[in-house]
């Protein structure tokens, strides 16, 4: 694949200010001086879109210096935060007005506040959210980790976005080496899965065909949670891949283990990437039965393969009058 299309989803920092039920990253953080530094960084190849990750981002001093570098590199760069540092998120935004911000939000107050462990964390989220949208910042919204603690959440959050005009990502548990979780489910899958169905049809109703995508992605999580096989082919490693604190290039942050393709403090972008222990974790991937469904690996997949996700958006949109069931599903039955 030619390096232009690669997606690449940059964890610049294991450090993380958040105790979240979901991952326990902030229990195991990296240190300063192991974090990868801006020659290490300089090695990356051009991407199409690129992610900065963590842990917690702006906990990194020097995050002006990453993303001024990472821009010579990609067309297009979101920084995934709990929003919790305000001042330093507005004044990078001030400086990179294309930026992209996804603030991570949990829940109403009460909700957030519990699942992620973060002193007055919503109020923190979402007056950086409102402060953003009021200095007219392009590129912004707020993600969801849904689970039974905060499925009923999922609906005034979505609402709350649409009415803000801002973008609304979701995801679900996933157990792995990235959130050092083996524990992460969902109990109550049909109560989880109902809240997933309700947003599907918000997005399928709604004139946005990127909201239409975002429904058959959705629909992805409810396949996702009850064990089923991918809707999309996986090809972690070849359309994407992950630099991790400390070099390691992998294929994604979905395993079991760290997969690493290679060191790219000790190597080049071209011998990592064609090299044969690249290939190796790529056969890895190819056979890997965790069936995980994340924005990083789905997102990729659905515009390579288009007409997947395109014909599901026609058959619910003009077939079946902008409605979707879960009752559709041979799994549910």
């Amino acid at each position: 694949m030619k390096k232009e299309k690669l997606h690449g989803s940059v964890i610049i920092t294991y450090r993380c200010n958040a105790h979240c039920n979901m991952c326990d990253c902030f229990r195991d953080p990296s240190r300063p001086e192991e974090e990868i530094d801006l020659e290490t960084l300089e090695k990356l190849p051009n991407m199409v879109f690129t992610n900065i990750t963590g842990g917690e981002p702006f906990i990194r001093q020097d995050i002006s210096d990453i993303v001024s570098l990472l821009y010579k590199k990609t067309k297009r760069i979101v920084i995934s935060t709990n929003g919790y540092f305000t001042d330093r998120i507005i004044k990078l935004c001030e400086e990179f007005p294309e930026i992209g911000i996804r603030i991570s939000i949990e829940g109403l107050e009460e909700t957030n506040n519990a699942i992620r462990g973060l002193p007055d964390g919503f109020n923190r989220g979402y007056s950086t959210l409102k402060k953003l949208v009021e200095m007219g910042h392009k590129d912004v919204g707020f993600g969801m980790t849904v689970q039974d603690m905060n499925c009923k959440d999922l609906i005034p959050l979505y609402e709350l976005s649409d009415e803000l005009g801002m973008e609304f990502a979701t995801a679900t548990l996933h157990n792995s080496f990235y959130f050092r979780k083996t524990d992460n489910k969902i109990d109550n899958k049909r109560l989880v899965a109902e809240e997933f169905e309700k947003l599907i049809n918000k997005l399928l109703q709604s004139r946005s065909p990127k909201k239409w995508g975002r429904a058959y992605f959705n629909h992805g999580l409810i396949n996702y949670l009850y064990g089923q096989k991918r809707l999309l082919p996986c090809e972690m490693g070849t359309n994407g891949f992950f630099l991790d604190p400390f070099g390691h290039v992998l294929p994604c942050n979905g395993s079991n283990e760290r997969w690493s393709m290679g060191n790219l403090h000790e190597q080049t972008w071209e011998d990592i990437w064609t090299s044969d222990q690249a290939k190796k974790v790529r056969e890895q991937v190819k056979n890997c039965q965790r069936e995980c469904w994340m924005i990083g690996s789905a997102s990729p997949a659905m515009k390579q393969r288009i007409w997947v996700p395109g014909w599901w958006i026609i058959k619910h949109k003009l077939f079946m009058g902008n409605r979707y069931s879960l009752d559709e599903n041979e799994f549910m039955k």
